[in-house]
């Protein structure tokens, strides 16, 4: 058996990529795997219909991870209100992750409502480059993709271990990438639903010279309502 295939008790992922060239890009097809998750088996292929955003933490039961989750928890309907699915990896034990999300409910009253998938092998790891080529233990970035309805990646952040996650910030890129899908549009920097948005640039002298405004920066009220 090649390897990223095994998986905790005899479980297989089958993941083509896993021993790709390259790290995974903006516009790649996410590589699809089977595994078992806090809320059961899934294979990431059931998310195609709905955008994903997939993510890892670099360990259960650590303070930074804590407050992510929280804050993912707590920010959870935004993110189904815009039919936005998220899934959570590490490398940690399924038995790892049930025991933390049970401490969160306990200790804090907060409910995790996504699965979060386990990783013994890192074979989910190394095919999404969520860890080095040559790691062994769960020390890894905290490594954050967007996956569109039709299973391509069309966003990748990576933050450093000792640096948790904006969830505003993701959320506000989630909103940015489904209004630059609905119609020939850009969003400028620091984006949010109702500001102005940038259409594309004239391509012919012609078109600058008559071009309203600055034609390199054709920012124009939004026409679509905001979600």
């Amino acid at each position: 058996m090649q390897k990223g295939q095994t998986m905790n008790n005899g479980m297989t992922s089958p993941i083509p990529n896993a021993t790709a060239p390259h790290p995974l890009r903006i516009g790649d097809t996410a590589p699809d795997f089977h595994a078992r998750t806090s809320q059961g088996e899934v294979r990431l292929s059931d998310f195609r219909g709905r955008w994903l955003l997939f993510f890892s933490h670099p360990a259960d039961f650590t303070p930074v991870c804590t407050s992510e989750f929280l804050a993912l928890a707590r920010e959870y309907s935004r993110f189904e209100a815009m039919d936005c699915a998220l899934l959570g990896l590490s490398v940690d034990s399924l038995y790892s992750h049930l025991a933390w999300l049970e401490a969160i409910r306990t200790r804090f009253g907060v409910e995790i409502p996504f699965p979060v998938v386990e990783d013994p092998s890192m074979a989910v790891g190394h095919a999404y480059g969520m860890l080095a080529a040559d790691a062994h233990d769960s020390a890894t970035v905290r490594a954050t993709y967007f996956i569109d309805p039709t299973g391509l990646v069309r966003a990748i952040i990576w933050y450093p271990m000792s640096v948790g996650r904006s969830v505003d910030e993701l959320l506000r890129l989630l909103a940015a990438l489904q209004r630059s899908d609905n119609g020939e549009v850009m969003t400028p920097e620091g984006w949010r639903p109702g500001d102005d948005v940038l259409t594309p640039v004239p391509l012919t002298q012609d078109g600058v010279r008559d071009a309203q405004g600055c034609w390199f920066y054709p920012a124009t009220p939004d026409q679509s309502p905001p979600k």
